[in-house]
């Protein structure tokens, strides 16, 4: 049976929503089944658009559909991420994670396998930060998170152990060493599922 992975994320202006989309490229190259989802779009008018590039990708959505409790439950492996808004992950994903307490009462997340990626537009934006937060939710979870890690000499030249990421300056869209971080991130993921989800399975 194939490793069944969920990336959720949330974009405000495309990034996120392509390093989501390597992510799960690389998950799917190891066989694994893989669902894409978003969040919806919880920011007031105005604020979206005083920003062309965040009215334009809103006009153009929903572009995946949007996350359920149902597709969490369903995953075995799940990866999570978005732009960081002051250091941490912004709103409108937190509010999908912060829905899971029944979830989590019920037992229901323990021994998922995490992780997670993140994007700003400066390079001490919060990076780390949002990633290391977002991880914090998997903690209480019970989940087993899964870094980045430099075990390939390409992330060595990428940056964060802690989770992919991408520095957008002047509203650039990520290159080909984020996009292939964040593909090394999926595949990782999806291994590492797939060796918790056997050993649940047998007992081990």
């Amino acid at each position: 049976m194939s490793t069944r992975i969920l990336v959720v994320y949330y974009s405000a202006t495309g990034n996120a929503a392509a390093l989501a989309s390597a992510l799960a490229e690389g998950a799917r190259e190891t066989g694994a089944e893989v669902r894409v989802r978003t969040v919806p779009e919880t920011a007031p008018p105005e604020a979206v658009a005083g920003n062309p590039r965040w009215q334009a990708w809103v006009d153009a959505g929903p572009h995946h559909e949007y996350a359920t409790l149902a597709d969490l439950e369903w995953a075995e492996g799940l990866a999570v991420g978005g732009p960081t808004r002051f250091g941490g992950p912004a709103a409108q994903l937190k509010s999908f994670l912060d829905s899971t307490g029944g979830l989590w009462a019920q037992g229901k997340l323990a021994d998922k396998v995490a992780t997670s990626f993140t994007s700003a537009s400066t390079t001490h934006g919060g990076l780390e930060a949002t990633v290391l937060a977002t991880n914090n939710i998997f903690y209480h979870w019970g989940a087993i998170v899964v870094p980045l890690g430099y075990g390939d000499a390409h992330l060595k030249e990428s940056g964060n152990p802690y989770g992919g990421s991408f520095v957008s300056r002047k509203s650039a869209a990520p290159d080909e060493l984020a996009l292939g971080a964040l593909r090394r991130q999926g595949h990782r993921l999806a291994r590492v599922t797939g060796y918790v989800a056997a050993g649940l399975k047998t007992g081990r």
